[in-house]
Order: C-alpha cells, then structure tokens, then sequence
C-alpha cells in the first residue's frame, strides 16, 4: 500500500509555490509530482492544511452496516442465498451496492460464502 508524504515536504512546496516558483518548477525542487503540487495547494487554499487524509478502508460500508440486520436475516432464512441475490436485496433497500458489496460484508465478520456443488453418485450406487 502506497504511503502519504510527510507534512513537512507538503509544506515545503505550497510555501515555495506561495513565493513565486511554479507548481512544475516547485515539484522539481522537491521531486514531487507537478500534480501532487497542484493538488497541495488546493487542498492548503481550502481547508488550510495539507495534511494528508486516511489511506486506505472501504468507502461506504457505513451503508451497508446500517443494513447488517436485513443481511444477516436473509441468510438465516436461506443459508445458500448466491451475493447477486443478496445484492438484489440490498438494491431493493435502497441501497446501492456492487456484487463485491456483500462480499466484503461477509468479509469483515469472518463467515465464509463458499457453496458445496453436489458431488455425482457412484456408476454402483445408480445400478442397484
């Protein structure tokens, strides 16, 4: 997983840009992007740091854990539901959902999806 700057180097460029040097030539200086640059002093000319935000996570399972009780009863009455048909009913909540939505659902609590298919009975077993 990638990492975030440091602050320090952050501020070095915004503080060089704010002085006159161009974002291209202030990401030479300081070998940086010319677009993390850019985006840094955004970032500084709207929120007034540059601190970098959380890597990483999921970007809505607070949507989906709202949901955790209608997930978790669906598959108390059927143990065998597929994720698409899982997904269906997260769509039909309101809730917009991809098919990896449900997996990572199952995913965070540890409980495994995996379907046994039906092995063939024996050529002995279909003679008698």
């Amino acid at each position: 997983m990638s990492k975030a700057l440091s602050v320090d180097v952050r501020e070095r460029v915004v503080v060089a840009i704010a002085a006159g040097s161009s974002c291209r030539a202030a990401a030479v200086r300081f070998g940086v992007s010319a677009a993390s640059a850019v985006r840094w002093v955004a970032l500084s000319r709207q929120v007034g740091s540059v601190a970098p935000g959380p890597l990483g996570g999921g970007r809505r399972p607070a949507q989906i854990e709202a949901r955790a009780a209608l997930i978790l009863r669906l598959v108390g009455q059927k143990s065998n539901l597929m994720l698409r048909e899982i997904r269906a009913e997260l769509v039909k909540a309101g809730v917009s959902a991809g098919i990896g939505t449900p997996w990572r659902f199952f995913d965070r609590r540890r409980m495994t999806r995996n379907k046994s298919l039906p092995t063939p009975r024996s050529r002995a077993a279909r003679t008698s």
